[in-house]
């Protein structure tokens, strides 16, 4: 089945599937492009970075990303394996009506920390950054400690 250019989206969609399931595989397509998005941005990839890596143009990553086109299972196994996750991974926070669970700030700031993170070139900053981290985060468990006592 080809698709003219004016054609819909989901024109491949087996017949008989009614607009909700039509819509609720939009919100699928959405969700597993955002999740590939953030894990490229948490791994300091570009959009163009990964379409090499996934032997397609920088236009149709963007159109993954966007959730503009639907991904094949084999083309979805092969991002899994340049991002190193699972292809589960593209899945999760999606709940059972095809909704996904909003991204909270603190996502938010972990996705830009992970993503400045990785864009830092220097061992030595790095591995600064991870001791102050370390720090940080044993300070606030022994507070928390201290106030359940």
């Amino acid at each position: 089945m080809s698709l003219s250019p004016t054609s819909n989206l989901h024109a491949a969609d087996p017949p008989g599937e009614d607009e909700s399931s039509t819509q609720r595989a939009s919100v699928v397509d959405h969700h597993v492009g955002a999740r590939i998005r953030e894990r490229r941005t948490m791994l300091g990839l570009s959009q163009q970075q990964l379409a090499k890596m996934i032997g397609v143009t920088y236009q149709q990553a963007h159109k993954y990303e966007r959730g503009l086109n639907r991904i094949s299972a084999g083309r979805l196994f092969e991002i899994a394996q340049v991002l190193d996750v699972p292809v589960s991974y593209f899945f999760e926070g999606l709940q059972p009506g095809g909704e996904a669970q909003p991204v909270s700030p603190r996502q938010r700031m972990f996705l830009e920390l992970a993503r400045n993170f990785a864009l830092i070139d220097n061992d030595k900053h790095q591995e600064a950054l991870s001791q102050m981290a370390r720090a940080l985060a044993a300070q606030s468990q022994a507070a928390q400690r201290d106030r359940e006592d």
